[in-house]
């Protein structure tokens, strides 16, 4: 019985040894360093800054429009009739309503200009990573900066197996 263990245990590592001696080389690279050594990456910096002061100037000029009603309100309030008031109170809070909507939209548009110009230099370095990996016989590359898999060879999907597995359909 300790024979048969032994044999058993000898094949499982020769076999082990075996897949590992035809494994691929690993690598890895920190891919958010790389894209900040990307010299693209200062021009789409610049065209970011540039939309993000455009927002935040239309965004002050709406903030003075504010403060300048609430301090008239508050000013006069005393002496307007009740109509006046609630009017003027209607009216400071469609402010405070347009101001948030905006600040909200300004976020969105400067996420989405960022991801536009961000995209081409992520596909130039996935493109290079890529290259370089299949050029220096890599077969997997590890970022380091998030840790995720960057390349890896062409292999099976087993989600299929898996959930048949967990009896999922």
């Amino acid at each position: 019985m300790k024979l048969k263990h032994l044999v058993l245990t000898i094949l499982i590592a020769g076999f082990t040894q075996l897949g590992f001696s035809q494994t691929k080389k690993f690598g890895h690279i920190n891919s958010n360093e790389l894209l900040m050594s990307m010299p693209e990456r200062d021009s789409a910096e610049k065209t970011l800054q540039n939309e993000a002061r455009q927002l935040e100037s239309a965004l002050q000029t709406m903030s003075k429009e504010y403060e300048t009603k609430v301090a008239e309100y508050q000013a006069n309030a005393a002496a307007w009739s009740d109509v006046i008031k609630a009017s003027k109170a209607k009216e400071i809070g469609q402010l405070e309503q347009r101001i948030q909507e905006f600040q909200s939209s300004a976020q969105e548009s400067l996420e989405r200009a960022e991801q536009e110009l961000m995209k081409p230099l992520i596909d130039k370095a996935k493109k290079a990573i890529e290259d370089v990996a299949k050029e220096n016989g890599y077969g997997y590359i590890f970022d380091s900066g998030v840790g995720a898999i960057l390349y890896s060879p062409e292999g099976d999907d087993i989600m299929p197996l898996v959930k048949k597995k967990l009896m999922i359909p």
